[in-house]
């Protein structure tokens, strides 16, 4: 894990604490400046802040962190308004805790945060893979719909028609209907 906090002696402690409960930390910042690469260097799977007041450099890190190298990041924190909140929440913290780092907090808070984090990226991937599914479809029914116009055949003979060229060049069902299609022609640049 890496830890982030700009008060050295508490980093101290925090560290001392993490380790004792079984955590490795495979180093400590004083800033969440630099993030994405201290977290690639030092491959940290796990980021622990605690910041009093998280600014908006710190809550960007961690936007960019989330979007770059997505880990679970949990945020501990002497003050919490609502903005603030929020605005971590959407850069992908997993777990902001009001009230600071209390040692005895820190390892169930980071076993839910690492929780919800998987499930958050659990999530993402499916709605990936359901976006690329259904734009595929899409492509297929256009297909289907440009060879039942030029051929005037039934929506199932373009069907069979498709799957027949797709194994016959033995290529997924989406690449042949890609090439049933016309070429759409660029439009030129306006002047």
């Amino acid at each position: 894990m890496l830890l982030v906090d700009g008060d050295a002696d508490r980093a101290a402690a925090v560290r001392e604490g993490l380790e004792a409960s079984g955590c490795e930390v495979v180093a400590v910042l004083a800033e969440p400046l630099d993030l994405i690469a201290r977290v690639r260097e030092s491959g940290a799977e796990v980021i622990v802040c605690d910041l009093d007041d998280p600014s908006r450099d710190a809550i960007e890190a961690m936007r960019l962190l989330n979007r770059d190298e997505p880990r679970p990041v949990v945020l501990f924190a002497q003050t919490g308004e609502d903005t603030q909140i929020e605005a971590a929440l959407e850069a992908g913290v997993a777990a902001y805790v009001i009230e600071g780092l209390a040692p005895a907090r820190v390892r169930p808070v980071m076993e839910v945060a690492i929780r919800r984090f998987r499930a958050h990226e659990a999530l993402k991937r499916e709605l990936t893979e359901t976006r690329a599914t259904l734009a595929e479809r899409r492509i297929i029914e256009r297909a289907k719909g440009h060879l039942m116009r030029a051929r005037r055949i039934s929506e199932a003979e373009a069907h069979a028609a498709l799957r027949r060229m797709a194994m016959d060049r033995g290529v997924r069902l989406v690449i042949a209907a890609r090439d049933v299609l016309p070429k759409e022609k660029a439009t030129p640049p306006e002047n």
